[in-house]
């Protein structure tokens, strides 16, 4: 099973570690694209600062963002799971799972990822500024450079397991999957009922995932369809509605009353 999580967009700086290499992060195919992006990135913030804080989308007290995107490549590094921060990473909390846990977020969960396309929780990153939806002058659109860069470094990560797409709307333009994949994904969605009202609140949406992510690496089940994740999930104590079968995968409705 793939666990595929969105990004933060805080992220906790390191303070030492070993600098940036391209070359020792999952999914080599990647390289190439991440050179790119990581290359333009930082050619803005350190060429023209006013004009990446309009880019990057921050506000005059942001501005050390800029100034840290223009040392991405010399500076200190840490595992993904201790840069990416806030609500979905705080629920899910790698640090304090059990050593067999840990061993399973390893090798099952993944994150999307701007400048990296996509990273594993072990691997070392810089903290970085770089929405989803930015364009960045010399490369265009982000997305677009992962829409091309990840179809075949994903489906050969997904082989024939089950993916379990959690990520949020922007991050899953990046890489959609293909029809013969469909039958593998099971897409999770977080609807708080209230009233007999269900919606999607943005803060609880992401606790819950995490929560969800967290409780399947402790079980240690490795369901293989999206079915056997539903029925699963519901052994672990939500309540589940899957929804038919298309040419995108499955998607599972996780309904909660209490936040």
């Amino acid at each position: 099973m793939l666990i595929l999580l969105p990004p933060s967009e805080g992220k906790a700086a390191p303070s030492r570690g070993q600098s940036l290499d391209l070359q020792a992060l999952s999914l080599p195919h990647l390289t190439g694209a991440r050179q790119r992006v990581l290359g333009a990135l930082v050619s803005l913030c350190s060429e023209d600062p006013d004009h990446a804080a309009t880019v990057l989308g921050l506000s005059s007290s942001q501005r050390d963002l800029v100034a840290r995107n223009a040392t991405l490549a010399s500076a200190p590094t840490a595992r993904a799971d201790r840069v990416y921060t806030g609500v979905l990473y705080d629920a899910l909390d790698v640090g304090s799972l059990s050593a067999a846990a840990k061993r399973r977020a390893s090798r099952r969960v993944a994150v999307t990822s701007s400048l990296f396309g996509m990273v594993r929780l072990g691997d070392r990153i810089p903290a970085y500024r770089l929405s989803g939806d930015a364009t960045v002058p010399g490369l265009g659109p982000v997305a677009a450079v992962w829409r091309q860069a990840l179809p075949d470094a994903m489906a050969e990560e997904v082989g024939r397991g089950l993916l379990m797409d959690l990520r949020s709307s922007m991050y899953a333009g990046f890489w959609r999957p293909g029809p013969e994949l469909a039958a593998q994904v099971a897409t999770v969605r977080v609807l708080h009922e209230t009233n007999g009202r269900r919606q999607v609140v943005s803060h609880f949406n992401k606790a819950t995932k995490g929560r969800i992510v967290r409780a399947l690496l402790e079980d240690g089940a490795d369901p293989r369809t999206p079915s056997a994740l539903a029925g699963h999930l519901e052994r672990l104590g939500w309540t589940v509605e899957v929804g038919p079968a298309t040419k995108k995968g499955i998607q599972l409705d996780v309904v909660v009353s209490e936040l």
